[in-house]
């Protein structure tokens, strides 16, 4: 995860990977934690960056963030062998 968020104008803070800020919605929540100070909010970004977010009597800010998921490979041939150019069901001649 990263902590260098980019600022902007009024908003403050913006996502880094898709420019939305942090103050807007739409965010899911993923999990929401009481602490001493506050809450720790685990949030997701529209662009799928998760997100830690505090919460305590200064407000709720972005602390750190990851990157956003990487597409998704195309299937793989897993549990099939290749045998001599040709393809098993079963990994078996």
């Amino acid at each position: 995860m990263t902590s260098t968020p980019k600022s902007t104008g009024a908003t403050g803070v913006v996502c880094p990977y898709c420019g939305w800020p942090d103050d807007g919605e739409p965010f899911r929540l993923v999990s929401r934690h009481t602490t001493a100070a506050g809450s720790t909010v685990w949030t997701r970004c529209g662009c799928g960056s998760l997100q830690v977010r505090v919460a305590d009597d200064r407000g709720s800010r972005v602390v750190t963030r990851s990157r956003p998921p990487t597409p998704h490979a195309p299937p793989s041939r897993a549990g099939r062998a290749v045998w001599a150019g040709r393809v098993t069901g079963r990994g078996t001649r």
